[in-house]
């Protein structure tokens, strides 16, 4: 039987092969034909259409804030990359990636479109085990450790141990939200509509929170208004508010949940630090920020956006560790 671990998420979908490593990256996204439901194009192919698809042609999202939200596009795209990756009619294993405290109703969801996707037999752990496995934190049950996962469409904070999760919350708050208040604020400064793709592409390369950064890159957009094409360049000061603001909500969450825990798990938790993983966190500046706010040492891997499904490669190796950490 094949083994795989599927990071579903909001807006790219990672998939790690055993045997293999992570065989798959591509957006959680399809085009589909108004009028027949049909879909046009998956993955990549149909995010590079976002704002320029004909008014007969919609690109949706099947995943929205972490959650299914359309079980028949959701089923399609996963089979379709599930397609690119497994070769004859192999018998499919799955370990799906899910964030913290994920509701029953949404894991049934995930199994149900997994099911549909000719997924064989399907497992469930959370983002917070998983993106330490992927970044060699060593798990046990006396070594708490303490994880921040921003993804876009969902955060995941938590304090765990093999024996479970200490304490822990997911909150709708991520990526998407920056870029989404990234396009008013464009708007607001420079009178200049920009579309997902460019603010997206904003908060990559110029989205810092390290004080007075001076990164600036050229966007192009469309001016409010005289209703004609404009370039602008931005810097990372321009958008530092749409970035710093949802940062704060999350480490204002973070706070809440180390104020939890027991005295001597909080001091272990202040020796050891706290792991970051998500695309998020490649944000510049990220970790020297975290580590001001919450007064602890802050730790960053190499591909934070990828820790979660590395995370989940390794714990379908390791029929002990996945028996430990998955969600019956």
């Amino acid at each position: 039987m094949l083994k795989l671990a599927i990071d579903f998420g909001t807006s790219v979908t990672k998939i790690y092969k055993l045997g293999s490593g992570i065989v798959l990256a591509e957006a959680t996204c399809v085009t589909v034909q108004k009028d027949t439901g049909e879909i046009r194009a998956y993955g990549n192919d149909a995010k590079r259409l976002l704002g320029k698809t004909a008014d007969q042609t919609d690109v949706c999202f099947p995943v929205y804030e972490g959650e299914i939200v359309s079980e028949r596009l959701a089923g399609e795209l996963l089979g379709y990359f599930l397609k690119k990756v497994v070769r004859g009619a192999m018998s499919v294993e799955a370990l799906f990636c899910v964030p913290c405290g994920f509701k029953t109703e949404a894991r049934e969801k995930v199994y149900r479109v997994a099911k549909a996707a000719g997924v064989s037999r399907v497992n469930f752990a959370e983002t917070p085990f998983l993106a330490a496995l992927g970044q060699d934190v060593p798990l046990s049950e006396s070594n708490p450790v303490f994880a921040i996962d921003i993804g876009a469409g969902v955060t995941s904070v938590a304090t765990f141990s093999l024996d479970g999760i200490i304490a822990g919350i997911s909150m709708n708050v991520g990526g998407n939200n920056m870029d989404i208040h990234i396009i008013d604020h464009i708007a607001d400064k420079f009178n200049l509509k920009i579309g997902s793709l460019t603010s997206e592409k904003l908060k990559n390369t110029v989205g810092s929170l390290i004080e007075d950064d001076n990164q600036s890159t050229i966007i192009n957009g469309r001016d409010i208004t005289t209703g004609k094409p404009r370039s602008v360049s931005v810097s990372s000061q321009d958008i530092e508010f749409p970035v710093r603001i949802y940062i704060d909500k999350i480490l204002e969450y973070a706070e809440l949940i180390l104020q939890k825990l027991p005295a001597e798990v909080s001091a272990a938790v202040g020796k050891n630090g706290v792991y970051l993983s998500g695309g998020v966190a490649n944000l510049a500046g990220l970790a020297e920020y975290v580590s001001d706010k919450l007064q602890m040492e802050a730790h960053l891997s190499g591909d934070p956006q990828m820790a979660v499904v590395l995370g989940g490669g390794r714990a379908v190796g390791n029929g002990a560790l996945l028996h430990r950490i998955r969600l019956e």
